[in-house]
């Protein structure tokens, strides 16, 4: 199988604050991924549908909407069992039982290297 490099490869960043959004984003810009970003669930569902090159969802857990970042998750893994994910929140813990297939929990705050650590597992 072919290894891609990271500037092949898409992540979608969805996150209701926008700050952390734009740090999460630049941050794996910076590592040579290419992103998307998406501010609430249903914003997400529609562009993965409209980006089969998305490697990877981010995902806050504590999003606004009638959607929650756990049940994002759920949904795109159904829909699109490739996509590896990464959940996290500052305020709600998922225990692996409760993460569908090839997910990680990464709590708030996370650093750079928590993110770069946790991606590099997902997508290597």
């Amino acid at each position: 199988m072919e290894k891609l490099e990271p500037s092949r490869r898409t992540i979608l960043v969805v996150e209701d604050e926008g700050l952390i959004r734009c740090d999460t984003s630049e941050m794996l810009r910076d590592k040579g991924f290419a992103v998307i970003e998406a501010a609430d669930a249903e914003e997400a569902l529609a562009k993965v549908e409209l980006r089969p090159d998305i490697s990877l969802l981010f995902t806050d857990i504590n999003m606004p909407g009638r959607m929650d970042g756990l049940e994002l998750a759920r949904c795109v893994h159904r829909l699109h069992p490739a996509i590896r994910l990464i959940l996290t929140s500052g305020k709600a813990t998922v225990c692996k039982a409760e993460m569908p297939d090839h997910g990680e929990f990464i709590p708030k705050p996370y650093t750079p290297q928590m993110v770069s650590l946790a991606v590099s597992r997902m997508l290597d």
